[in-house]
This record gives C-alpha cells, sequence and structure tokens, in this order.
C-alpha cells in the first residue's frame, strides 16, 4: 500500500514540476524571438511569473494535503489490519 502513496505523491508532484518547466520554456523562448525587451513587456512578464508562482504554490498546497489524505487512509488501513 506505501507503494501505490508514493506512486501518486509522485504523479502529483510531477503536476506542479511539468508546469514550471513548460512555462519557463515558453517564456524564455517568447522573449528570444521578440529580442530585448522594453520596460513595459519586463513588467507584464514579471505579472505573468508571480500570477505562475501564486497557482502553483496553491497546486503544491493541494498537492501536500492529497499526499496526507493518502497516507492517513494507509496509516487507518494498517491499523485495521493489525486489529
Amino acid at each position: 500500500m506505501m507503494k501505490e502513496a508514493l506512486i501518486v505523491a509522485i504523479v502529483f508532484g510531477s503536476f506542479v514540476l511539468i508546469p514550471v518547466v513548460i512555462g519557463g520554456t515558453i517564456v524564455l523562448s517568447i522573449k528570444l524571438l521578440k529580442g530585448g525587451a522594453s520596460r513595459k513587456n519586463q513588467a507584464e512578464d514579471s505579472k505573468i511569473i508571480q500570477e505562475i508562482y501564486r497557482g502553483l504554490s496553491l497546486m503544491e498546497e493541494r498537492v501536500e494535503a492529497l499526499e496526507t489524505i493518502l497516507l492517513d487512509r494507509e496509516k487507518e488501513v494498517r491499523k485495521n489490519e493489525k486489529a
């Protein structure tokens, strides 16, 4: 049962990591294609990155909550099996 919880934790963790990598790649690609960025573009990029960071922070909290739920259920199952 522990292996399943670990697999689920890895899968949900990858849901956090993959968007960060993809988002960073997209932002860098856009910057390279546009060339130099003006102050306005830099401000917009900063705002977008901050929004992505906030969203990922919330997603990380949700993943941690799900991991806690899974581990608590696993402990409960083990406790019931021993009883």
